[in-house]
């Protein structure tokens, strides 16, 4: 596996809607594997391929390991996700503000305000179809990276400008970024 060049602002290439994949090979697989090193290496949690400058519809996710306490013992890192050609099937009503950071936006967070919970559907690396729900974070995580697919940075769903900071290493302990 081979982690990537992750790309930050003003790159053009995070304001262009990526292409749709209709070959399925051997790379687009290697290229996944390779997506969740680069995201694992950078402690993210969701990578898109517009943010390696590679402009076709695929993100990468993974939940961080959670904490537990004295009674719940740490939980194991989630399984990755690999998500190619996404759709947003429906949303929830119910909007959530969350902490959000980037990749490509390093060194900055903010808040914004996203849907509960999200269905979508897309294709696996084998180009198979497939349906899930995801809710809280990985909500977040999955709408976070189905706009970078789409030309869109966090940044830009954020009107107030007292809801985007400048990150400190003590705000770095608190949160994961998104991706």
């Amino acid at each position: 596996m081979t982690i990537q060049t992750v790309i930050y602002v003003p790159d053009e290439r995070l304001r262009q809607k990526a292409n749709t994949i209709t070959q399925f090979t051997s790379e687009l697989k290697q290229l996944a594997a390779d997506m969740l090193e680069t995201m694992h290496s950078c402690d993210g949690v969701g990578l898109a391929g517009p943010q390696i400058g590679v402009m076709i519809r695929i993100f990468v996710a993974q939940l961080p390991t959670v904490e537990g306490d004295a009674d719940q013992p740490l939980s194991d890192i989630s399984e990755p996700y690999v998500l190619i050609n996404p759709e947003i099937i429906k949303t929830s009503i119910d909007l959530v503000e969350g902490q959000e950071g980037c990749l490509s936006i390093p060194g900055w967070a903010g808040f914004v305000e996203r849907p509960e919970w999200v269905e979508v559907k897309a294709q696996d690396v084998a180009g198979q179809p497939f349906k899930l729900r995801a809710a809280g974070l990985l909500a977040r995580i999955f709408m976070h990276e189905m706009d970078h697919l789409n030309g869109i940075l966090y940044t830009d769903h954020i009107t107030d400008s007292e809801k985007l900071w400048e990150v400190t290493i003590a705000d770095e302990e608190l949160q994961p970024e998104v991706d």
